[in-house]
């Protein structure tokens, strides 16, 4: 069973940064697509940053510039560096990962920003 872990939320100051990291153990399948969400209290869960096996980057308007989208093939780990945040970017990320068509995710880490 493949398995999806995150790491690297916190507490931050606007302004600051932080480094989400998402592993994924136990796949024998090669890892597609790699994305990450986050979901803020109240809200819907929102696609933040995906990267697809070839490298190619997608992002949402409101993280654009601020946040870059990595991955680790040979560690079956993507990236989430976060710069320049902001009281709005608070929630709980989660990392989703697809592997044979099956999208798997992680249980998500909590990102404060206080202003």
């Amino acid at each position: 069973q493949v398995q999806v872990v995150e790491s690297g939320g916190g507490l931050v100051q606007a302004g600051g940064s932080l480094r989400l990291s998402c592993a994924v153990t136990r796949s024998d399948a090669r890892i597609d697509a790699m994305d990450w969400y986050r979901q803020a209290p109240g809200e819907r869960r929102e696609f933040v940053a995906g990267v697809s096996s070839a490298g190619v980057e997608l992002y949402a308007d409101s993280v654009l510039g601020r946040f870059t989208i990595s991955r680790d093939n040979a560690r079956n780990t993507v990236y989430l560096q976060m710069n320049s945040l902001k009281p709005e970017d608070t929630g709980v990320y989660f990392c989703k990962v697809q592997a044979r068509r099956t999208d798997y995710w992680g249980r998500g880490t909590q990102v404060t920003v206080s202003s």
